[in-house]
């Protein structure tokens, strides 16, 4: 059974880990941050993409950002390097590595 830590911001909640999530959903903030900072969309569109996610929701994951920035780009960052990092570990599928070498040549 996971554990949360209550904030004091109304619809955000801590893991056990300490990672933020919004309260009911397994949505980390980190990932509501990637949508809105990465790829540009406004609160209103990620409430759209996300619908059992209400705009206050998404709100208060904005606010938290906005106040938790440092501590959530960390994240964020060492969430990117282990993904790099285990793609580095794993190997290859043949057929990916045989449409890399042909569109590579082309």
């Amino acid at each position: 059974m996971s554990t949360t830590v209550e904030t004091r911001y109304e619809h955000i909640v801590l893991d056990e880990n300490g990672v933020a999530m919004i309260i009911g959903s397994r949505l980390k903030v980190a990932d509501l941050v990637a949508e809105h900072v990465d790829w540009g969309w406004s609160a209103e569109e990620i409430a759209y993409q996300h619908p059992p996610l209400t705009l206050g929701q998404v709100y208060s994951a904005l606010a938290y950002y906005w106040d938790h920035r440092e501590q959530i780009n960390d994240y964020r960052a060492q969430i990117a390097e282990e993904v790099e990092q285990l793609r580095q570990e794993l190997p290859e599928f043949p057929r990916l590595a045989e449409l890399r070498t042909r569109y590579r040549t082309q």
